[in-house]
C-alpha cells in the first residue's frame, strides 16, 4: 500500500523493519479523490497529513482575482501536508491534478511515531527539508530561469522524482497536467507555455502528447535547464 513511500525513504536513508512497521501503522484510511479536487483547504484546521499513494498533487496559492500559482508538485511517496502536523493548518491549498490514492495519516499516530522512534522523526524532518528545497529551486526557476530553462528544469526534476518511485524508466513518464496547469507552475500564461513546449519539440529534447512525456536527448535537456539534482539530496543519509 505505501510502496513509493517506503521506496523513496530508502532511497536516501536505511529503514529497518521495525521501523517499516511502525510507518506502516500510520495510515488509518484511504481515500480515491478526483482529478481537480480540493483535499486541503487554506486556514482549515487540520488533524491529519496526507501520505500520496498515487496520482499528481499540487499545493497552490490563488489571488482574489482567480490567479493561481502552484508552488510545489507532489507525486507518489510524499507527505503532501507533513508540515500540517506542527503548522495545524496551512497557508495554502493542495488540489489533485489527476486521479489519485491517498492515505489518511491522523496526527496522534505521528506524535506517537515520534515519541516512539525518535530517529523516524529526524527521517520526516529531512523529507520536509527536501521539500524547503524544492520549493527554493522553484523560486529560483521563477525569478531567474527563462521560460525554456524554467520548463526545461520542471520536466528533468519530475523525471528523477518519478523514477526514485518506479514511475519514470527510459525518459519517459505520465504527465496528466493540462497546459494551463503547467502555465500555473511556471508562472507562464498558457500561451507563452504552449509556445515553450514547441521549441522543446522542435530542438529534438522532449515529447508530449496523449498525456505522456518523453524526454528524447536527456543531456540536452539538462543542458538547456542547468539541472543539477544535487538539491533533491539522492545520496544516502545517516540520521
Amino acid at each position: 500500500m505505501i510502496t513509493a513511500h517506503l521506496r523513496k525513504l530508502r532511497k536516501r536513508i536505511e529503514i529497518s523493519s521495525e521501523e517499516e512497521r511502525a510507518i506502516r501503522g500510520l495510515v488509518s484510511e484511504t481515500r480515491r479523490c478526483r482529478p481537480d479536487e480540493l483535499v486541503v483547504r487554506a486556514g482549515e484546521e487540520l488533524n491529519n497529513s496526507l501520505m500520496l499513494l498515487d496520482g499528481w498533487l499540487a499545493r497552490c496559492k490563488d489571488l482574489p482575482g482567480g490567479e493561481r500559482q502552484v508552488t510545489e508538485l507532489h507525486v507518489a511517496g510524499d507527505f503532501a501536508d507533513l508540515h500540517g502536523f506542527t503548522l495545524k493548518r496551512l497557508d495554502h491549498d493542495v488540489v489533485t491534478m489527476s486521479e489519485c490514492t491517498i492515505a489518511v495519516v491522523p496526527h496522534d499516530r505521528l506524535r506517537e511515531l515520534t515519541n516512539k522512534h525518535p530517529r523516524l522523526g529526524r527521517v520526516y524532518w529531512f523529507a520536509t527539508n527536501i521539500d524547503a528545497a524544492i520549493h527554493r529551486e522553484w523560486a529560483l526557476s521563477l525569478g531567474q530561469r527563462s521560460a525554456l530553462s524554467r520548463m526545461a528544469h520542471l520536466f528533468c526534476e519530475l523525471y528523477v522524482r518519478l523514477d526514485v518511485v518506479g514511475q519514470a524508466s527510459r525518459g519517459r513518464y505520465e504527465f496528466p497536467l493540462t497546459q494551463r496547469e503547467l502555465s500555473e507552475c511556471l508562472g507562464l500564461t498558457v500561451v507563452h507555455a504552449n509556445r515553450t513546449i514547441q521549441e522543446l519539440r522542435r530542438r529534438s529534447l522532449i515529447e508530449l502528447e496523449n498525456r505522456q512525456l518523453t524526454i528524447l536527448d536527456r543531456r540536452g535537456l539538462e543542458g538547456v535547464a542547468q539541472f543539477d539534482p544535487t538539491y533533491l539530496y539522492l545520496d544516502k543519509h545517516v540520521l
